[in-house]
């Protein structure tokens, strides 16, 4: 018991030298970027007495490191700064914007939850047959190497040029309705589940054919046990610790902000906010919206470490968590 706890002690305080890993170099990436914010608001013919007035306005002639714990003990105040160019709180922009992010997860998900894993089991199981195992390598490969941007270009393009149900663009407020909002996110969750159905598929078949190959399997068939059976007590208690942790991660990779969809779609999400950002060089915008995806994504690491100790104390003893 002891071991475990100190196991987790250890992964907690690696989440948080992680993140304060994260926050010092996405603070200093962003201002070694071509391009400074004076020159984004002023322009090339600006003086270089007007940058000098704009940089001490938002303190950006104060040394870097000045800057960063300024930034810092705002963060663990639990305020993330004023956006350099709408004047407004970031904190107060993320608000509105996370459940717009918040709803394309739970609806991607859903498709990868429903999909993904039983064609990944499907696949594993009749892995030695003809057909299914081929079946579900091909679709597996295509979903994860056909590139996000180029499925979202081609939905747009025929979903644009042909009625067929769903439209494209007007998105619509989550306070007009779950119909109004369903419809309008429905096409950018599906090209965001293609790759998500994919890697889930491909990583619950190799778990799936990891555990058919142990003794206490042949053992199950020879005892007379149905194939649902076996799966459904047998494999997938055992398969379930991989499944799980690239669950974990694809929630938090979306949670975090599917940039290229929520771009190509134009949905007011946490990465289109952090791409307008980016290119506005609005450092309080950028540095809000990295440092929250990895938040996200630590503490889901975290949660399933420790939800993995907790269903094979043999990770906390060994030291080797699934994610």
């Amino acid at each position: 018991m002891m071991q475990i706890l100190r196991w987790s002690a250890g992964r907690v305080m690696s989440a948080l030298i992680t993140l304060l890993g994260v926050s010092v170099l996405i603070f200093v990436a962003i201002r070694l970027m071509p391009g400074s914010y004076e020159d984004i608001i002023l322009g090339p013919l600006a003086s270089a007495e007007e940058r000098q007035l704009l940089a001490e306005a938002y303190g950006l002639d104060q040394p870097i490191f000045v800057q960063y714990f300024a930034w810092i003990g705002q963060v663990l105040t639990g305020e993330l700064g004023t956006s350099y160019v709408t004047q407004s709180s970031v904190s107060g922009e993320m608000l509105e914007r996370i459940p717009v992010t918040a709803t394309l997860t739970i609806m991607a998900m859903a498709v990868t939850l429903l999909v993904g894993v039983p064609l990944g089991i499907w696949t594993g199981v009749r892995s030695g047959a003809k057909q299914g195992g081929a079946v579900g390598r091909v679709v597996s490969s295509i979903g994860i190497s056909v590139p996000e941007f180029v499925l979202g270009s081609i939905v747009i393009f025929v979903f644009s040029q042909f009625s067929l149900g769903l439209k494209v663009g007007g998105f619509a407020s989550i306070g007009t309705g779950f119909w109004p909002t369903f419809q309008a996110l429905l096409l950018p969750a599906l090209v965001l589940s293609v790759f998500c159905v994919a890697a889930t598929a491909r990583t619950t078949r190799d778990a799936v054919m990891g555990v058919l190959v142990e003794p206490h399997i042949t053992a199950a068939v020879a005892r007379g046990e149905t194939t649902r059976h076996i799966v459904r007590h047998h494999v997938l208690r055992n398969a379930g610790i991989p499944i799980l942790t690239l669950l974990g991660t694809i929630t938090a990779y979306l949670l975090g902000g599917a940039v290229i969809i929520e771009t190509l779609f134009n949905l007011p999400g946490l990465g289109s906010f952090m791409v307008t950002g980016l290119g506005r060089r609005d450092f309080a915008v950028v540095q809000a919206t990295v440092l929250f995806a990895a938040a996200v994504f630590v503490v889901l690491s975290l949660v399933l470490d420790l939800i993995t100790s907790a269903l094979d104390p043999r990770v906390a003893v060994t030291g080797k968590a699934g994610s």
